[in-house]
């Protein structure tokens, strides 16, 4: 950092006051925009993936369905609804209540998803299992599938477009 003795060049300079300069400008080119742009909407999906689960594990139909766009679709064993208000409908009439410890409570564990973006689309896919507690405290897998997602960036935020939960054991 350079400190000058005097600031007496500017018209709105105090006589005899010390600049501050932390050297050249440097332009920030259009690729590293896009570069942190990318790295941006990977880490907004990701987020929208955890909200999911969490949301999921909480049985909170209403933030789960608010993951969705406008005309985004859920699909699984539990049935295909499109849009908020229908997905959580659907969900909140064929899902029981997740009860809290020490009862059979259940939570999902998922991976890493991989990403492939597109603009303002996306897709992706990422391993899930559903644990549960089962007799004498011990954790028990109860289901494990993928995901199968298409993004889309909706109003400024990305939410899923089309949501399909495969359950690959039991097959």
């Amino acid at each position: 950092m350079e400190v000058s003795q005097r600031n007496d060049d500017r018209d709105d300079a105090v006589p005899g006051a010390p600049v501050l300069s932390c050297g050249p400008v440097v332009e920030v080119s259009a690729e590293l925009e896009a570069a942190v742009a990318r790295l941006e909407d990977l880490q907004e999906i990701r987020t929208l993936v955890l909200r999911y689960r969490e949301s999921l594990d909480r049985r909170d139909m209403a933030a789960f369905a608010a993951l969705f766009a406008a005309e985004g679709q859920w699909s699984g064993r539990t049935g295909t609804a499109t849009g908020p208000a229908d997905i959580q409908a659907m969900l909140e009439a064929r899902l029981e209540p997740n009860p809290p410890a020490p009862g059979p409570t259940s939570m999902h564990l998922t991976t890493e998803p991989r990403i492939q973006l597109d603009g303002d689309r996306a897709t992706g896919t990422l391993l899930w299992s559903l644990l549960g507690r089962g007799e004498g405290d011990v954790p028990i897998i109860r289901l494990l599938g993928h995901y199968e997602d298409e993004y889309v960036r909706e109003d400024g935020v990305w939410k899923f477009w089309r949501r399909t939960a495969r359950v690959d054991v039991p097959a």
